[in-house]
């Protein structure tokens, strides 16, 4: 039986354009629609007329925050205009599709973003964390890409905190239920816990798909006579105006119309929904597609018929139910999950069909592509909605918001760790620092995260070539030449907090050598812009600091921004997160089996440190143990950064390394262990000359989070030659140690000796002391 709104129009008093123009004085609820007064006047004047009930719903959900980027947009169009022949080179698609389009060579192209599904993952930790995965392949899936992968950075509240057990065990079941569900490993991601995040937890979604050049597909409505169809899941109540509306102020209890229902999703439905597109791409039988996310039809119909040449009617009684109750706006504003719409040639039409069949997809077909330069929803013929589709869709509000430099910045900066209170009593005694290095890694951003991970499946497909732990996530592309990609995302919100500019280029900076591990060759980057209120000037100024530190930055590494999110309204009453640029970089390896894991393995092979250490503490992991948060972030050079880059790319391409793991949060003590801990195997390691060359102390040394810094290991045979190279390049190289498979401890001198089991035992222990 077809249930459509057509079935249940009559119940309705149907607000037509008619109407609304007899009746101007007709009070609407814009406010609680979360529109300013002065928006409100806007689309009265936009119009000539005030709105129907249907595009109130419309506009209201496409001009929020979340869907038109109204307070960022100025600042955003950075990404397009600081860009060099270098970084438009392998762009195939950049920012303004669903997601950008990187070429990768032999006719291969790959796609990838991030978004945001924050507020929804904290209301309902489940669904939101899942509708999160399944939007973000949507977008990738509406390139004409098959989706591949997926990654997960996650920030939630303290980890003591009773309700941080909620949203993590929610979110995590979510992303691990919906993404596996679907076939996709997840290869990576983050976790981070700071009380920041407590009432605003971060919950970050990255996909990525690969194509073949011929199969990259825009979303435009082209064509006049050409057919519109929704097709994939029922239009149903859940998540009216849900992440667009949601996503766009702050939580006030105050304002239940900011809590609306979080979407639900089914990954079964969503997976058949996968092949379906691409069949239909295959057989070359839609002419656009689009996905339906935030803000739903209203979405979908409006950016279609701006992206494309003409205009659409459509007609919203042929939308498919799950909800008979649902009124026109409603039904406009729904994001019910699993939906697409598309464009249909009238000839390709049967053949559409028959592939809907095939898959046993719902669809219905709603109008067609008119050549009005208008978009005219009708409601059992009656007009509900004429507007100009750029109105709705790009041409919203842009606000030049008032931001400078917060008062309060200088004596956050003023205040460095090292002499603070909290740096009393530091460690220096051999027992002491092999304490620290063992509560350093048992602390919960440090710690192992294998606990989540776990419940995700990492090989689903075949093609997961390496996952975390290792630094990036590496997937294979084409089985016959083993070329695949690489993704790593990071960022640190202590570090933007004390100065956005560098904080957000130190993001891109780590992402970056991450991926340069794994021996591939850094491409392209997306970004997901976590932040407060845009209406606060000190968030708004971190706002714009932190865009152009990463607009600036890729200019220097020579990586464009083809896509991401910008998420704000993150904080609770008056108090915002930490500022979390998180930056996702996509990278190249001709062939999968050379990548470079991030453990050691071979007994004698030489452990060399890249990049030299400063005292540089402020905003650290062991300042962050401490309770103090001040002084200035680890200094920024990206030209070293690429040059470390190139080296580590070469040395894994050319076999001169076996492994490879960055300096970042932590430090050198973190990634000692880490890179041992990784297969169980040890290391004897002296820094005497690494101490008198730096001019750093022992405890420095082992906590600096200085930047463009790694450390591999060489194979004997190998040493000359890799020495040679760093030599030629100038760069800082420095022998500190040895792989010893054997001892079973890391032995640094002037440390304790750590036993390997006793490190793994602190290591694998925190997270399942907290939450099972």
């Amino acid at each position: 039986m077809t249930t459509s709104a057509e079935t249940v129009g009559k119940k309705f008093n149907i607000d037509t354009v008619e109407n609304a123009a007899k009746t101007p004085d007709t009070e609407l609820p814009w406010a609680e629609l979360g529109l300013k007064q002065n928006e409100f006047e806007e689309i009265i004047k936009v119009l000539g007329r005030r709105p129907t009930g249907a595009e109130l719903a419309m506009y209201s959900v496409m001009w929020s925050e979340h869907c038109s980027y109204k307070s960022s947009k100025n600042h955003l169009r950075q990404f397009g205009e600081k860009v060099t022949d270098e970084m438009k080179k392998d762009m195939l698609v950049g920012i303004g599709e669903n997601a950008g389009v990187t070429n990768l060579g032999d006719g291969w192209a790959v796609t990838f973003k991030i978004e945001s599904h924050n507020s929804p993952s904290f209301v309902e930790p489940y669904q939101g964390a899942a509708t999160g995965i399944g939007g973000i392949v949507r977008d990738i899936i509406s390139m004409g890409a098959r989706p591949v992968a997926v990654m997960d950075p996650l920030r939630f509240g303290a980890i003591d905190h009773p309700d941080t057990a909620r949203v993590m065990h929610g979110a995590v079941a979510g992303i691990g239920g919906y993404g596996n569900s679907l076939g996709l490993p997840n290869i990576g991601g983050e976790m981070v816990f700071d009380s920041v995040y407590q009432g605003n937890p971060l919950v970050n979604a990255l996909a990525v798909g690969v194509m073949r050049h011929e199969d990259i597909r825009l979303a435009n409505a082209s064509g006049k006579g050409n057919k519109v169809v929704l097709f994939g899941a029922r239009t149903g109540g859940d998540g009216i105006g849900g992440a667009s509306v949601l996503a766009s102020e702050s939580f006030d209890d105050t304002k239940p119309s900011k809590r609306p229902a979080v979407q639900v999703g089914d990954p079964f439905a969503e997976k058949v929904l996968i092949e379906c597109c691409l069949e239909l791409f295959k057989g070359s039988l839609v002419e656009g597609i689009q996905d339906l996310g935030a803000a739903g039809i209203s979405c979908a119909t409006s950016e279609l018929a701006s992206n494309g040449d003409g205009g659409m009617q459509v007609e919203l009684t042929s939308v498919l139910l799950r909800d008979p109750t649902l009124t026109p706006g409603e039904i406009l504003m729904s994001e019910s999950q699993e939906r697409m719409m598309a464009v249909v040639t009238p000839e390709n039409v049967a053949a559409f069909e028959a592939v809907m069949d095939k898959w046993a997809v719902e669809y219905s077909w709603l109008g067609e592509v008119t050549d009005s330069g208008r978009l005219i929803i009708t409601w059992e013929g009656e007009v509900i909605v004429d507007v100009d589709p750029r109105t709705v869709a790009h041409d919203g509000p842009v606000y030049d918001r008032p931001f400078a430099r917060p008062a309060w910045q200088d004596s956050v900066q003023a205040d460095t760790f090292t002499g603070s209170v909290q740096d009393a009593g530091r460690p220096s005694t051999s027992g002491e620092l092999a304490a620290a290095v063992t509560e350093l890694i048992a602390s919960p951003n440090m710690c192992s995260k294998a606990w989540i991970t776990k419940q995700y499946d990492r090989y689903v497909g075949g093609n997961t070539a390496m996952a975390f732990p290792d630094d990036a996530g590496v997937v294979r592309v084409d089985e016959e030449s083993g070329l695949g990609v690489a993704l790593a995302t990071d960022a640190n919100g202590r570090y933007t907090y004390l100065d956005p500019y560098q904080g957000a280029q130190l993001a891109l900076a780590e992402a970056y050598r991450n991926v340069a591990t794994s021996g591939a060759v850094p491409m392209a980057v997306s970004d997901c812009l976590n932040f407060g209120s845009p209406e606060d000037p000190d968030v708004m100024w971190q706002l714009a600091e932190a865009i152009r530190g990463l607009s600036d930055a890729c200019m220097v590494l020579g990586v464009p921004v083809t896509g991401g999110n910008v998420s704000l309204y993150n904080q609770t009453g008056t108090v915002p997160i930490h500022p979390s640029p998180v930056v996702a970089v996509l990278g190249k390896l001709d062939d999968v089996a050379r990548r470079t894991p991030s453990g050691w393995k071979e007994d004698g092979q030489a452990i060399y440190l890249l990049g030299t250490t400063a005292a540089e503490l402020d905003g650290s992991e062991w300042s962050n143990l401490r309770g103090h948060l001040g002084g200035l972030p680890p200094k920024v050079d990206l030209s070293l950064e690429r040059q470390l880059g190139e080296i580590l790319i070469n040395a894994s391409r050319d076999g001169m390394i076996d492994t490879a793991h960055d300096l970042s949060e932590g430090g050198l003590a973190a990634a000692l262990v880490e890179s041992s801990l990784r297969y169980g195997v040890g290391a004897r390691i002296a820094l005497e000359e690494l101490l008198e060359r730096d001019g750093v102390d022992l405890f420095t040394a082992l906590f600096s989070e200085s930047q463009a810094r790694a450390i591999v290991s060489v194979p004997r045979s190998e040493e000359v030659r890799f020495k040679d190279m760093c030599t030629a390049r100038g760069f800082a190289h420095l022998r500190i140690g040895v792989v010893d498979a054997a001892g079973g401890t890391l032995e640094i001198n002037g440390v304790d000796t750590l036993s390997l089991d006793a490190l793994n035992e602190a290591y694998e222990g925190t997270l399942p002391k907290y939450f099972g």
